[in-house]
């Protein structure tokens, strides 16, 4: 590419930041890591009416638990700042009023209540109301009234708005590097509003700007944009500015049924849809990381949401999406969110931690249970049940048995307790206690041994035995809990059992 590319995210602070919102961050980060740009976010709070404190700070602390922290933004290597919108509020009368000078915008007088009016008027004749070429040199604006009359309203402190003009009779061919070829015809399009007289601009007006001044040179951003392409594609033109390569990502839908994925859906189906946990007044919304997710994982789902590099390839390092992305491989179709392919890729870089890291992560959840143990045992517990974990709070219900003794027994799983078990159970409880190296591989030996000795079958000790032991038919390696557990609870556990069954 001949310029230096400059890709942003620039969300507004009137909320959590949703999932979609955070696969748009991860695909400008990725396009831009693997050209040798330059990501950047800024934030676009123009509308005070919607913003929410907290929400500019949840953005932040989301992108750099991903791991795909901006090059630039607020309070960072700030080279085209300010990157509050708010901050640059300064800037865009100036613009607007260009826009003016040069035929592309105009003064609007109309109150709320006038196009409310009409609006209505012309939807009862069967119409849509469409304020654009059909209607505005009828309407009150500085298309229809003096120059001298407008300016001496505006100095009374009349209300207005400028309104872009849009051209009329042009079909636009515009370039979308996802979606190929698109055509627009500019009489279906509405003049849309750019500037307020509380001096604050609309997003259309202060995005063009701000990706100018800002040196953007490619927008990537979801398809509900797509709309606004064409008033984007005709501001450019109307400064007299090149415009930056737009590419527009596919829609993330429901898991079920048709539509884009909402809170509701991961509220009904119990997934979360933010990257962090939100709290309100109202209550709180589960967040990935305090769900347990790991980072990678969030990245990795995320970035096959719309795009593959053309193999069956799932797990992907973040080096290595940076290494394979291209935005030609983005589809066009939306992508069905599947919480159950999120689970799997958790467990995947689950596996990847290391016994130790898992450990230092459980051991907050058997604090809150009041539990003391071992570390360097806490660790080969770890080791033992990961296998069958998700997530790190499924240790528990994985493997309870470590910790505490069973107060009851699995129902199905005691229809092996026969006539003869008690018996048997009494004679493994004497064969440990004489037993010295109590290591999984000498007890399991020990055990076998006895059993070849007397020609007892498998099933009448070993099941027994782990019920006895687990109070369940699961669990890992039978003879791995009762090294980590010892000699004398093992012992204790199966007379109890005997006692109880």
């Amino acid at each position: 590419m001949s310029k230096q590319v400059r890709v942003r995210f620039a969300p507004s602070p009137t909320g959590p930041l949703h999932i979609g919102g955070v696969r748009t961050a991860l695909f400008n980060y990725l396009f831009a890591k693997k050209h040798g740009g330059t990501f950047y976010l800024r934030i676009e709070d123009t509308d005070q009416n919607r913003f929410v404190p907290g929400a500019e700070e949840y953005i932040m602390e989301a992108l750099e638990w991903l791991g795909i922290s901006p090059d630039e933004t607020v309070g960072k290597n700030e080279k085209f700042g300010p990157y509050r919108q708010s901050e640059r509020k300064h800037l865009y009368q100036s613009y607007a009023e260009q826009l003016i000078a040069n035929g592309w915008a105009y003064y609007a007088f109309d109150s709320s209540e006038d196009l409310d009016q009409l609006r209505k008027n012309t939807e009862e004749q069967g119409n849509t109301f469409i304020y654009n070429h059909t209607i505005r040199e009828q309407l009150d604006n500085s298309l229809t009234v003096e120059a001298d009359k407008v300016a001496e309203r505006i100095a009374k402190g009349e209300d207005y708005v400028i309104r872009f003009k849009t051209p009329v009779n042009e079909i636009l061919e515009l370039k979308d590097i996802i979606r190929g070829d698109i055509k627009f015809d500019s009489n279906l399009l509405d003049d849309k509003v750019l500037f307020k007289s509380d001096g604050m601009p609309t997003y259309h007006l202060a995005n063009i700007v701000d990706d100018h001044l800002m040196e953007t040179t490619h927008v990537i951003r979801g398809e509900e944009w797509l709309p606004s392409l064409p008033l984007h594609f005709l501001l450019y033109k109307a400064f007299g500015w090149e415009a930056p390569e737009f590419a527009h990502l596919p829609l993330i839908l429901k898991p079920v049924g048709n539509g884009k994925l909402s809170k509701r859906d991961g509220d009904k189906l119990g997934f979360p849809v933010f990257p962090l946990e939100w709290k309100t007044a109202e209550g709180i919304s589960s967040g990935y990381r305090e769900k347990g997710f790991f980072p990678e994982a969030v990245v990795n789902f995320l970035a096959l949401l719309g795009w593959n590099d053309g193999t069956d390839k799932e797990l992907y390092s973040l080096e290595e999406l940076v290494e394979a992305f291209d935005l030609n491989r983005v589809h066009k179709a939306g992508a069905k969110f599947d919480p159950e392919k999120n689970k799997w890729f958790n467990h995947h870089y689950l596996m990847l931690q290391s016994d130790d890291d898992l450990a230092k992560a459980f051991a907050p959840f058997l604090y809150e249970k009041g539990i003391s143990i071992d570390y360097t045992t806490l660790v080969k517990i770890v080791s033992s049940i990961k296998e069958r974990a998700n997530f790190v709070e499924e240790f528990w219900e994985l493997g309870d048995f470590f910790f505490v003794a069973p107060e009851k027994y699995d129902e199905k799983a005691t229809k092996n307790w026969k006539e003869e078990t008690p018996l048997l159970m009494q004679n493994v409880a004497d064969l440990l206690n004489e037993i010295e190296d109590f290591s999984s591989l000498n007890v399991e030996t020990t055990v076998k041994a006895w059993m070849t000795e007397f020609e007892i079958g498998m099933g009448k000790v070993m099941q027994p035995l782990r019920l006895s032991v687990v109070g369940a038919l699961k669990g890992p390696h039978l003879f791995d809990i009762i090294e980590i557990i010892g000699k004398e609870e093992t012992i204790k556990r199966i007379e109890k059992a005997i006692a109880s069954l």
